[in-house]
């Protein structure tokens, strides 16, 4: 029997408001199906609607129309309450920026979601450990992201992102500011992590390397998505 996607998209559409030349569409009816443990790369030139597609997969912000199921029920019926607990149960979010909370642990930072279910701390503290030293940060735990490189900063900002076991992760330019080695060295966290937990992943990249390593690669183009083939990314890819 064929899998049921994850993540069922279609139809999605954004506008925003653009003066007196009316609206500006983003997304003119994006389809996109997601399943459960695949890794999709998202790439296109700046400016395309990637982040906004990202923030639409994951409830962050509402389309102007179309739908996004998952596992078969469509996320935008739900009221705002009931969207911020699914997003908090079933999507972790890595941004290009850690956005790391400075007063805070390594472990702290991670177990944070859990926190947010009002799950007390030395409960959670095992799962957030066992994240960490996955990620080889095991050392780090007690320390405060002032005292973390950048590379390391990501990786907790990864980890917190796994805390809740969320069936998908979204990711918008997650190496995106890190140098060559440290950045190739995470990608190839990520896609082991995949592999090991189950998670889907979806992925804005500008990074070829890593958009390659993909299971999909899809360009968003002219509001919609393309389905490009990953030996093919380095051929039309801006420079």
């Amino acid at each position: 029997m064929k899998q049921e996607p994850l993540l069922s998209v279609r139809g999605l559409k954004k506008s925003y408001p653009a003066g007196e030349a009316g609206r500006l569409v983003v997304l003119d009816g994006v389809d996109l199906d997601v399943r459960a443990a695949e890794v999709v790369a998202i790439v296109g030139e700046s400016g395309t609607g990637k982040s906004t597609l990202l923030h639409l997969l994951g409830a962050l912000d509402r389309p102007d129309a179309g739908s996004v199921c998952f596992e078969g029920e469509d996320v935008f019926r739900k009221d705002d309450e009931a969207l911020a607990a699914f997003r908090n149960r079933s999507i972790g979010f890595v941004f290009q920026f850690h956005h790391l909370l400075p007063e805070f642990t390594a472990l702290e930072n991670v177990a944070m979601p859990a926190l947010i279910r009002h799950r007390r701390l030395a409960e959670v503290r095992p799962r957030a450990m066992a994240l960490l030293e996955k990620l080889g940060l095991g050392e780090r735990a007690g320390h405060r992201p002032g005292q973390l490189s950048g590379g390391e900063k990501q990786r907790v900002a990864i980890a917190r992102a796994l805390m809740n076991e969320p069936a998908l992760v979204l990711a918008d330019e997650p190496t995106g500011n890190l140098d060559t080695k440290t950045a190739d060295r995470l990608h190839d966290e990520i896609m082991r992590l995949s592999r090991e937990l189950g998670q889907a992943f979806v992925i804005v990249t500008h990074n070829l390397g890593f958009a390659a390593l993909a299971d999909r690669v899809l360009r968003l183009e002219n509001g919609r998505l393309h389905t490009v083939d990953p030996a093919d990314v380095a051929a039309w890819m801006p420079g």
